[in-house]
């Protein structure tokens, strides 16, 4: 490991390196013992929840204690058998100040894990659906992030246009996952471009990065917190930070092949 929850992500970052790969023997004997269930790994993501709800129900909840959480939730994936490759970790650093973050939405493990990489070097939030918000004890992690419905394309636009940008003249950044649902397949004609549109507003640039989790898997009752599929690598890939200029047109082409090529080389699928 490169860093561990005890440390003070205020000062320093947990992977302050330009690229991490996950070292051999992880993975807990006890994760195998239970035959690589479920039950390891969602007793563990529990208990981290609980870890963390003091924290949640009083306010106290900021983003330095969001990342310490994130981690805990990258260890859980690493004990359970997760293999990470993680390149252009330096590539948002390069910027001073907020950014965009556009990325693939495959899992609920981004949503977990992405504020242990990008902090302290940028307060990020997500642009989540309403559903996430509402759910018992996780709920609460994201309580301060841009809620949508996915009801009404226009209110949705409204509503990140206008807190994405009161956010951003806070001095965060803003993660947004433009597909309408989680896919392991990239889908062009349904990767919108309001990272794009919210950028230009704001005046940041935009960050993309290429996300390949379908180490944890969808489940049939319970969409979120489906089985873990050992057998899988956890890639992710930071990209070149891209000025919005004009219509944005350009750079929204840009972030969508950087994911699709980053998507095919690891084996994923891509229209």
């Amino acid at each position: 490991m490169l860093s561990t929850s005890s440390q003070s992500p205020s000062t320093q970052p947990y992977f302050p390196v330009t690229a991490y790969t996950t070292p051999p023997g992880r993975e807990r004997l006890l994760h195998r013992v239970l035959l690589r269930s479920r039950i390891y790994y969602m007793s563990a993501l529990i208990k981290i929840v609980l870890r963390y709800r003091p924290q949640t129900m009083s306010g106290q909840f900021d983003k330095g204690t969001w990342a310490r959480a994130a981690m805990d939730f990258f260890d859980l994936m690493e004990s359970c058998g997760g293999r990470f490759d993680i390149t252009g970790l330096d590539r948002p650093r390069t910027v001073d100040g907020p950014v965009v973050f556009i990325a693939n939405h495959m899992s609920t493990m981004e949503t977990m894990i992405l504020p242990a990489l990008v902090f302290p070097g940028k307060n990020a939030i997500f642009v989540v659906k309403q559903q996430l918000r509402d759910l018992p004890l996780f709920g609460l992690y994201v309580q301060d992030c841009i809620a949508v419905t996915r009801k009404n394309p226009a209110d949705d636009f409204k509503q990140v246009m206008t807190l994405g940008s009161e956010k951003i003249a806070r001095g965060y950044s803003v993660i947004i996952f433009p597909q309408a649902t989680r896919s392991a397949v990239l889908n062009p004609e349904k990767f919108n471009t309001l990272g794009i549109k919210l950028a230009r507003r704001a005046g940041v640039p935009v960050v993309p990065i290429a996300l390949k989790t379908d180490f944890w898997g969808t489940g049939a009752i319970m969409k979120d917190f489906g089985p873990i599929n050992t057998g899988r690598t956890i890639h992710i890939a930071f990209g070149e930070p891209l000025s919005v200029s004009g219509s944005g047109k350009p750079e929204h082409e840009q972030v969508v092949d950087f994911i699709r090529q980053r998507l095919t080389s690891w084996g994923g699928q891509a229209l």
